[in-house]
């Protein structure tokens, strides 16, 4: 029965692959920063659950940026496998506090990456790369061997820690992985990414609690999955007989307009009556043609997305629906 660490716990992630790895047998640890709210949300129904937590599920308090509390933790746990999900991910952000951005996300890594380095067991790490750390790729799709030109601050950071990672592979013998993953997104988004912005205000419309909806880009194409896909795919990298790299990708171009059309639909309006842009919301610089090529992941891991986009956004429209109105 292996032991797993998960930093980012509470994240959208973390909380799938939880469930994902107490459905394999799995006890799972997780990494929490001390804050004065005591909700967990994303976990709260395994928290709650005494038959899970405390049992199957552990909660610790370490910060990313607080490297005593974080070595305490994986000397106390001994994990079989780290889940390094932890991080600030939002692209648009990163622009507004970039240092905050490379220290959590690239430093974050290399520290973790030294401790996992010196423990008498080394664990496996699994690491979260982005599609962003392509930028600009003149090729389209991208696979592996598409080579890294970010164009933002969050990308430059993963691209640093997906290095890092390569580099501890090939030095340090580490069994260390890179999942290279393109948008994915679920009911359980944070509320300032897009697709859950313009799922929840289509529903809010809907019920009568907000009157309309500023977009940035609706022009804007990305390739989006569901987040419960992706996290099939963590598990499965970190059970191969060898560490690699994997791109995770659905292989198909949506825009943000078709989030806005379904979503409307989903809730039986009519968007243009609410649908407004707003040139604050543009981003000084969009990449480019990212498109994922996950043939790798398919071929070794057996790994493809199951679930639509046009089921995700109807998913994720009908629960802010049910969660706005009770």
């Amino acid at each position: 029965m292996n032991t797993a660490l998960i930093t980012g716990i509470t994240g959208q992630d973390g909380s799938y692959l939880t469930e994902l790895l107490l459905e394999h047998g799995c006890t799972v640890h997780g990494v929490v920063r001390r804050t004065s709210a005591l909700s967990r949300s994303r976990i709260d129904h395994l928290y709650s659950d005494p038959a899970i937590y405390g049992k199957r599920l552990f909660l610790h308090y370490a910060d990313l940026d607080d490297p005593t509390t974080l070595r305490r933790v994986l000397n106390k746990v001994a994990p079989d496998e780290i889940y390094h999900l932890a991080g600030q991910s939002h692209v648009g952000l990163s622009f507004e506090i970039p240092e905050s951005t490379c220290e959590m996300t690239a430093m974050g890594t290399l520290r973790l990456l030294e401790m996992i380095r010196d423990l008498p067991r080394p664990a496996k790490l699994f690491h979260p790369s982005s599609s962003e750390i392509f930028g600009a790729p003149e090729q389209s799709p991208q696979d592996e061997g598409t080579p890294f030109k970010p164009v933002n601050p969050y990308g430059c950071a993963k691209a640093f820690a997906t290095q890092m990672v390569a580099i501890y592979r090939q030095t340090f013998g580490l069994f260390a992985c890179n999942a290279i993953m393109y948008n994915h997104e679920s009911p359980r988004r944070g509320e300032n990414f897009v697709t859950r912005k313009i799922c929840r205000a289509a529903a809010a419309i809907k019920l009568g609690q907000q009157s309309e909806l500023m977009l940035g880009d609706t022009s804007a194409r990305r390739d989006w999955g569901h987040s419960r896909d992706y996290v099939r795919a963590f598990w499965q990298m970190l059970q191969q007989p060898k560490a690699d790299d994997y791109v995770l990708a659905t292989g198909q171009l949506h825009s943000v307009q078709d989030i806005v059309e379904i979503a409307f639909t989903t809730c039986g309006l009519d968007w243009r009556q609410h649908v407004k842009q707003d040139a604050r919301l543009l981003r000084p610089a969009e990449p480019q043609r990212l498109l994922g090529n996950a043939a790798k992941a398919k071929r070794v891991l057996g790994w493809e997305p199951q679930i639509s986009f046009r089921a995700l956004i109807e998913e994720m429209t009908r629960a802010e629906l049910e969660r706005l109105a009770s």
